[in-house]
């Protein structure tokens, strides 16, 4: 009996090698790429010219002859033609989902002239088919064009004379031409009313076509103009993630957006089902309802326990790791308390107490089912009370660990920061300083632009930090323009908008958007890094980061992005590598002739 139990257990455990070994495929590396200047953000190991990937993660970092030792006749090899080589980017605040629309729009991200930026819609003016709109939906600023200026009136009318147009920028205004104005019906009834929007109007009383409001007037307006299919729905996100793929970034958290869970996913579906989202995906849920007050965390919790119940960090991808997880509610918990951001305009003060009732009735019942979240809050006047209330339901219902944080930040306190430390939270800073700081400087002052965010105090606290886009909106996507804004201390109109003392290197600054990133997918001990056992997301850059002159910094974007060990995009040398993206739809689509970015296809 015991040698028949002997022999069993050598058979099955022969079996079981075989099956490991066929699992794994091939004995050596899947992929390499050698002669690089990796940047590993290893402090262990900081340097390197090589590394090798193995079923999606990197197994072995070190010099050219020793990872060319692990090849085998199936390796894929890369010659990096000494470029330089980081982790792959992690946007943690950014609104894929929120642009299901985005082939419907021109972007005007990275143009550099306003006169290109009028010949753009010109030219689409031209293709746009009957029944649809002309629409630039935010990612631009007036400073970042040579003319230093907004369009006026007058210059998009001419450019779009035949069809309804809207450009928006930011949250913060909106131009619409004569034929838009009759559609949405501008001062009448039609027109969503929206607190906090404001009509320009001429000598006569009628509009002028400027429009000025918040968030939540351009969600209005942006589901009173045509919508796209499904199909088109997929494209565009297909389009988003190759822009995000153009700029090295492998993944990103969703933010919320106006479609919320789990409506938005079943797009996301498809492209996991066919083995195309080419970025891991990590969401936040925004339950915005169907118009008119609601309790959003009690939208949330029907969502997410009867709608279609799931838990925080379950994956509805799960053969890619972290590929489309469930992290939480945010970023906007309340509508009510919800201070926006608007640099052009004074601070919105959220009333102390309406905060306080809001965090001890509706936070406390996310930190009691242990759901992590995320709070928008620009301005410290309302950080403040929601710091003490949350202190408060700490003291009876601890934390203990779960994951939150503040989102944006920007003029958070040197006492604020402290107090979310101890409170065991992170922040999520964003970059919308690099575009707007010249209409920040106009409202608060240099003094205080020069200081916003305290990006030397916030990396010194040890704080979990990121830096974000919060694209595609309210800011451009494109995360090396706010990397040079971290490192030069400039803004896209080339003012400066940080202290010299409140800048940072740019390996800090570069960590912000790779290893900071990890925190918020809870993802730190496997991301943001190349080390052995980490997920195989890298990049491979078009300049050298660390050596550029600085001014050149905005204009880095990479020639190959590498996702769990796969390649998702490739420029240049290796254009042959990149994946065939499907059709762009529809057919007349702005990025279909424009690109994903300014000369970016």
């Amino acid at each position: 009996m015991i040698r028949k139990a002997f022999v069993a257990i050598v058979a099955i455990t022969s079996f079981s090698a075989l099956q490991a070994q066929s699992t794994q495929g091939h004995t050596g590396a899947d992929l390499i790429v050698f002669n690089a200047k990796i940047s590993t953000g290893n402090r262990a190991q900081p340097e390197a010219t090589a590394l090798a990937v193995k079923n999606g993660r990197i197994y072995s970092v070190g010099s050219d002859a020793d990872i060319l030792g692990l090849k085998s006749a199936e390796t894929k090899v890369i010659d990096a033609h000494s470029r330089r080589l980081i982790p792959g980017i992690i946007d943690a605040h950014i609104h894929v989902l929120n642009d299901l629309a985005y082939n419907y729009n021109v972007r005007w991200d990275g143009v550099p002239t306003l006169r290109q930026a009028l010949t753009m819609l010109h030219e689409q003016a031209g293709r746009t088919p009957d029944g649809q709109w002309v629409k630039v939906i935010g990612g631009w600023s007036p400073y970042q064009f040579k003319e230093n200026r907004f369009p006026t009136l007058a210059e998009l009318r001419k450019a779009v004379p035949n069809r309804p147009m809207i450009v928006q920028y930011a949250y913060n205004r909106a131009y619409l031409n004569k034929q838009a104005l009759d559609v949405l019906g501008v001062g009448t009834d039609r027109f969503p009313k929206v607190p906090g929007t404001e009509i320009e109007k001429d000598s006569r009383g009628n509009p002028t076509g400027v429009i000025y409001g918040n968030t939540w007037l351009f969600v209005a307006l942006e589901m009173a103009v045509p919508q796209p299919t499904f199909d088109e729905e997929v494209s565009s996100l297909v389009s988003s993630i190759h822009g995000l793929n153009r700029f090295g970034v492998t993944s990103i958290v969703d933010n919320g957006s106006r479609w919320a869970y789990p409506k938005a996913q079943a797009r996301v579906a498809v492209l996991a089902r066919d083995n195309r989202l080419n970025v891991r995906m990590p969401f936040v849920d925004l339950q915005l309802g169907n118009g008119g007050p609601v309790n959003m965390v009690d939208l949330e919790l029907e969502a997410i326990t009867k709608t279609a119940p799931i838990s925080p960090g379950q994956n509805l991808y799960p053969t890619l790791p972290h590929g489309h997880e469930y992290r939480g509610a945010g970023e906007v918990l309340s509508a009510e308390v919800h201070d926006h951001e608007n640099f052009d305009r004074p601070a919105i003060i959220i009333d102390p107490e309406k905060m306080r009732r809001f965090v001890e009735e509706d936070v406390k019942r996310l930190v009691e089912r242990r759901i992590p979240f995320r709070m928008h809050a620009s301005y410290n006047e309302n950080i403040s009370p929601f710091l003490d209330a949350l202190e408060k339901v700490n003291e009876t219902t601890p934390l203990d660990g779960l994951r939150w944080s503040l989102e944006h930040a920007e003029t958070i306190s040197p006492e604020n920061i402290a107090r979310v430390r101890k409170l065991g939270g992170g922040i999520a800073l964003d970059d919308k300083m690099a575009l707007h700081a010249d209409g920040f400087i106009k409202t608060y002052g240099l003094a205080k632009a020069l200081q916003t965010p305290r990006l030397r105090m916030l990396i010194d606290s040890g704080i979990p930090l990121a830096m974000t886009t919060d694209g595609f909106r309210a800011s451009s996507y494109n995360p090396w323009v706010g990397i040079s804004w971290m490192v030069s201390g400039k803004s896209v109109s080339g003012s400066e908008a940080l202290a010299k003392d409140n800048r940072l290197t740019r390996a800090e600054a570069l960590k912000l958007f790779t290893a900071g990133g990890a925190w918020f997918m809870n993802a730190e001990s496997e991301a943001g890094t190349i080390a052995p056992g980490y997920l195989a997301d890298f990049a491979v850059l078009d300049r050298d980061y660390f050596t550029v002159p600085e001014d050149q910094i905005k204009s880095v974007s990479s020639v190959l992005t590498v996702m769990n060990g796969k390649v998702v995009f490739g420029d240049q040398d290796y254009s042959g590598l990149s994946p065939q993206l499907p059709a762009t739809l529809p057919t007349w689509s702005p990025v279909k002739h424009f690109g994903v970015y300014y000369q970016g296809k």
